[in-house]
């Protein structure tokens, strides 16, 4: 039987402002990364995703970004190893506290977009954050979003990694993935298809038609798409037509 998880970026809203369909999405997935309040987040919406992770036994983990909320934390900002280090030191410690006060752990840490770029790009970024996880609490998974960062993840002593990857997105035949300026609806079935190719035999079809090789054990789902439900529902559909487990994190490393 084949295992797998499904991750989703969630809590990114903050204020009177809403991202995302955290409520309608949170029953189908297994692991949640929650905004840790940098790029995206505040005190009460960390609270109310922790709390709905926690009624559905999804798996907890912060989400944390660069401190740029107004580009939602996709702009570039110039930080040394240490700086992007403390920024996640203190999203974690942040999100730490709400997932005690519900009795629940924070199992991972997936960087948001660019500090994600930033830790692909530089090595010693990447490292100084994963040491840094750890000196907070060495059970801590890292969720890699791109081999780069796998491979500095296979590195630092102690340390367990999972890679993810994508489905309702598309990748280009060297494994970067095509990022639309636009949110669209995602055909469901094709992205069900991609999900067992990826889950059962490691492979997917990029862009242009090549077959390339993804590795992962845990999968992102865009909860902001329009259609994520029903994307997630057509995965669900296919998960038990293909004898696929999913499970949360801890249960791959």
């Amino acid at each position: 039987m084949a295992t797998i998880d499904i991750n989703c970026d969630m809590g990114e809203s903050f204020g009177n402002w809403q991202m995302g369909n955290d409520e309608t999405v949170m029953p189908y997935i297994t692991s949640a990364n929650i905004a840790g309040g940098y790029h995206a987040g505040d005190p009460h919406v960390m609270r109310e995703t922790v709390e709905l992770a926690a009624e559905h036994d999804v798996g907890i983990g912060v989400h944390p970004g660069l401190p740029d909320k107004m580009g939602f934390g996709r702009r570039k900002i110039d930080a040394s190893p240490e700086e992007v280090r403390d920024y996640v030191v203190y999203q974690l410690g942040a999100l730490t506290a709400f997932a005690r006060r519900h009795g629940a752990t924070v199992q991972h840490v997936k960087p948001h977009g660019a500090m994600y770029s930033m830790l692909s790009e530089s090595p010693d970024h990447a490292r100084a954050v994963m040491e840094g996880m750890l000196e907070v609490d060495d059970d801590l998974i890292y969720l890699a979003t791109d081999m780069n960062i796998y491979e500095v993840a296979q590195d630092v002593d102690g340390l367990r990694a999972v890679f993810e990857g994508y489905v309702d997105l598309d990748y280009r035949a060297d494994r970067s993935l095509i990022v639309e300026q636009t949110l669209e609806d995602r055909d469901p079935e094709l992205v069900a298809d991609r999900f067992v190719s990826i889950a059962t035999e490691g492979v997917v079809e990029a862009a242009n038609g090549e077959e390339i090789s993804i590795p992962a054990d845990s999968i992102c789902i865009h909860g902001d798409n329009p259609n994520a439900v029903a994307v997630l529902e057509a995965i669900h559909d296919r998960v038990e037509e293909n004898d696929i487990d999913l499970v949360s994190l801890p249960e791959l490393v």
